[in-house]
C-alpha cells in the first residue's frame, strides 16, 4: 500500500501540478508544501478531538497541558485515569471528555486496535474509526492523510481547506464539501498532496500567521 513519503510526496507534486495549473502556480509561488505527518496512536487521535471546532493555538495549548498532567505523551489508561476537573483545567469540553473516554476505553479493551489501521483500505479505517461517538469524517481523514500517510484522501469538510481551494480556483464563494469533492475528483489518485498544497497556500497567504505547524 503506497504512503506518502518526501520521495512520493514529489511524485504526486508533479503529477497534480500537471494535472492543475492554479495548484501548479501555487508550488511555483511558495514551493512545494511539507509532508505533514503525525504519530499513528491514541496521541494524535485525542489531539484531533481537541482540534474540533476550535483553533489550532487553542487545540495546541490544551494537548500540551494534557502532556504536562500525564507526564509524557497521552496514553489511553493514563488518561482514563484523570477526573473531570483536571480534564477541564486542561481544556476539555463535557463533550471531548467523553469522546475522549470513548476512545481510550475502546483501546483499554481491545475493541479497537489502531496497529491494525495500516493494513485496512482507507473506507474501512474510515468505517473503523467513525463508528465511535466523537469521530467523525474530518478526524478520520486527517487521521488518514497524516497518521497513516494515505495519498488520495481529501478532507472536504475542513473549513481551511474550503478557503483555500475557493480563492485559488477563483470561485466566487467558498465551495461547501460537495463542492469541495467534486473539485477534488480531477486530483486523483494524489488528493491528498493537493490538499496539501492548499494547506499550504491557506498558511502562508490566507492566515499570513506566525503558525508553524498545520493541520
Amino acid at each position: 500500500m503506497k504512503i506518502l513519503t518526501k520521495k512520493t510526496l514529489a511524485e504526486g507534486l508533479k503529477e497534480v501540478c500537471a494535472l492543475d495549473p492554479d495548484l501548479a502556480g501555487v508550488v511555483r509561488e511558495l514551493g512545494p508544501p511539507p509532508l505533514w505527518r503525525r504519530r499513528q496512536g491514541f496521541e494524535t487521535l485525542i489531539c484531533l478531538i481537541l482540534e474540533q471546532q476550535v483553533s489550532l493555538a487553542s487545540a495546541r495549548a490544551a494537548f500540551n497541558r494534557l502532556i504536562e498532567a500525564l507526564g509524557g505523551r497521552p496514553e489511553a489508561e493514563p488518561f482514563l485515569a484523570l477526573d473531570d476537573d483536571t480534564l477541564k483545567a486542561i481544556g476539555f469540553s463535557r463533550q471531548k471528555m467523553r469522546y475522549g473516554r470513548i476512545l481510550a476505553q475502546e483501546l483499554v479493551n481491545g475493541t479497537l486496535n489502531l496497529g491494525r489501521l495500516r493494513r485496512l483500505p482507507d473506507e474501512g479505517v474510515r468505517a473503523e474509526l467513525t463508528r465511535l461517538t466523537g469521530i467523525g469524517n474530518w478526524t478520520a481523514d486527517i487521521y488518514l492523510l497524516e497518521a497513516l500517510g494515505r495519498p488520495d484522501v481529501i478532507p472536504v469538510g475542513d473549513l481551511a481547506l474550503q478557503e483555500a481551494a475557493g480563492r485559488v480556483k477563483n470561485l466566487p464563494s467558498r465551495p461547501d464539501a460537495a463542492t469541495l469533492n467534486e473539485i477534488g475528483e480531477g486530483w486523483r489518485p494524489w488528493r491528498a498532496v493537493a490538499t496539501r498544497i492548499l494547506w499550504h497556500y491557506y498558511l502562508n497567504v490566507v492566515r499570513k500567521s506566525t503558525q508553524t505547524s498545520f493541520p
